[in-house]
């Protein structure tokens, strides 16, 4: 095969997957309206005082959320890059922890540690303080930066990373001090990433559902996209739902060109931890001031882990896995999770391999492709699973079309993070290789087992990793479609809470992330260590 030939293919491929995830998303949507003949009516909506408090609180806590989440990396950020010691890769690993996190279960790490009954309120009482009171709000705000935190964090670290070694070389050369070495290296790097992060962290804040569930604490507290289900799951309006869907994606439309237009990248990607070397100054004020935003920010990060597992093993483990309700939901959510992970991975890498054969000459269409990838972050997903739901249920038995229904949603939920960490280490690679590879011939398969294949090994383990981490974890798809034929962990987790078995909800809690996490690890150690896959 020719490299033109190649390219024609690459592309091709791509916009074949591009075009497949814009169709399932964008045709729930629709199919949603024809089958059940919804429309909006917008007079209505307009009017609706309620609605009203639904849009400013979801403007309010997804703003709030996302400038308190990128404040706060900034620092820690900084703090990461300059940082000299010997765990600080492994830091960086803990970073990925929020994201590998099932949502529910971080949600009730987070009341174990703010909430009324948890350790801080604790803490207060014994100083003679009032209680903490997480739900609502304060509970959303700081969940969310618990999660997107270590995002944003990740994400200048990786900018910082690609600062040219020249600057570093010059900065030590001319013995500048920290504060200048931040304002005319490290702000200017960051700077260029700010709307990125602030675009994508405000996107996932508007569209939270899980957490919101969970710590809105009422009519007060609630989002668009937990309007969404309540409209389909217990109201059952379609047209109503359609609506809401609409404002939501035009407010998330209009962020999303708005950061455009200041120069961010929404499909922009974060590395794995590599590290640019620097020629800082070593002194011990230095180092005091990165411990100073070190530990409190590392503590705040992993004290939530240390809560799962400090309840969940006061629970009965040993009862909970032998319980035969828990091992069908825990197969139920591998099965699941394997295929949607394996789907995403295919989607995401055709579109990452699609995007470099574009090229820079081809801006407009590589940026095309990534918007694509990113359509899940705008349209709600649980009103793309009713639509196909219905559909299903036109040919299909409605029970039987639900596992295939969470897969396809689930899929489409980690493609945004799939490409993300893909794009970056395939440009890299091509960039430094891809002339040579021309020059040599290489194409089709050769080109792929030499050059393309290499540079995403380590990449599409982690892909994978994060790809099963949000399938394990995620409620909002099962949530609509869960009965007793079909049960996950999350969903079977929230029906101990809502049972108020704590204790089992703890311990399942504690199941769900070791199971989330030991088997991000496998999967980005499997494919990341294989050296030979590839040749």
């Amino acid at each position: 095969m020719t490299g033109t030939g190649d390219r024609r293919l690459r592309i091709g491929l791509g916009l074949g997957a591009a075009a497949l995830l814009a169709t399932y998303l964008g045709g729930g949507f629709v199919v949603l309206f024809v089958a059940t003949d919804a429309v909006p009516d917008a007079r209505s909506l307009v009017g609706d005082s309620y609605l009203h408090g639904v849009v400013l609180f979801t403007l309010e806590q997804a703003l709030l959320s996302t400038l308190l989440a990128v404040a706060g990396a900034v620092p820690l950020a900084v703090a990461l890059h300059r940082a000299r010691f010997p765990g600080r890769a492994l830091v960086l690993r803990l970073f990925l922890l929020p994201q590998a996190l099932p949502v529910l279960v971080g949600g009730l790490a987070i009341i174990t540690i703010w909430g009324r009954n948890g350790v801080l309120s604790g803490a207060l009482v014994s100083l003679g303080l009032p209680r903490l009171d997480l739900y609502g709000l304060p509970g959303i705000l700081i969940a969310h930066v618990f999660f997107n935190l270590p995002l944003a964090a990740r994400l200048m670290v990786a900018a910082l990373d690609r600062v040219p070694a020249e600057s570093w070389k010059l900065a030590g050369q001319l013995a500048l001090p920290p504060l200048s070495t931040f304002r005319l290296i490290e702000w200017p790097a960051i700077r260029t990433m700010l709307p990125a992060a602030a675009s994508l962290i405000f996107m996932l804040c508007v569209t939270s559902f899980t957490l919101v569930l969970v710590l809105g604490g009422g009519p007060g507290a609630t989002t668009l996209e937990v309007a969404i289900y309540q409209a389909l799951r217990y109201d059952f309006d379609p047209a109503r739902a359609i609506a809401l869907s609409l404002l939501q994606i035009g407010l998330t439309a209009a962020i999303l060109a708005l950061a455009t237009r200041l120069g961010g990248d929404v499909a922009a990607g974060f590395g794995l931890g590599g590290r640019a070397r620097r020629y800082d100054r070593r002194s011990l004020l230095a180092a005091f001031g990165i411990g100073c935003i070190l530990v409190p920010g590392i503590a705040f990060i992993l004290s939530p882990f240390a809560a799962i597992l400090v309840r969940g093993l006061a629970a009965d483990l040993g009862a909970l896995l032998a319980d035969p309700a828990v091992q069908r939901a825990a197969a139920t959510s591998l099965v699941i999770a394997f295929a949607a992970a394996s789907l995403s991975l295919v989607l995401s890498a055709l579109v990452v391999l699609a995007i470099e054969a574009l090229g820079e000459t081809r801006q407009g269409a590589a940026r095309g492709l990534e918007l694509a990838a990113s359509l899940v972050l705008v349209i709600s997903p649980v009103v793309v699973g009713a639509g196909w739901f219905l559909a299903l249920r036109q040919v299909t038995d409605v029970f039987a079309a639900a596992p295939y229904v969470v897969v396809a949603t689930n899929a489409a939920m980690a493609v945004p993070f799939a490409v993300r960490i893909l794009g970056p280490a395939l440009a890299s690679a091509n960039a430094e290789s891809g002339r040579l590879a021309d020059s040599l011939g290489l194409a089709g398969l050769a080109r792929l087992r030499y050059v393309d294949g290499p540079a995403m090994q380590a990449p599409l383990g982690l892909a994978f990793a994060f790809a099963l981490a949000i399938s394990l974890g995620d409620l909002g798809a099962v949530a609509l479609f869960g009965n007793q034929d079909f049960i996950t962990l999350p969903y079977l987790l929230l029906q101990r809470m809502g049972s108020y078995r704590t204790t089992d909800a703890a311990g399942l809690a504690l199941i769900l992330g070791v199971l989330c996490l030991g088997l991000m690890l496998l999967a980005e150690r499997g494919l990341a260590g294989s050296r030979g896959a590839f040749r």
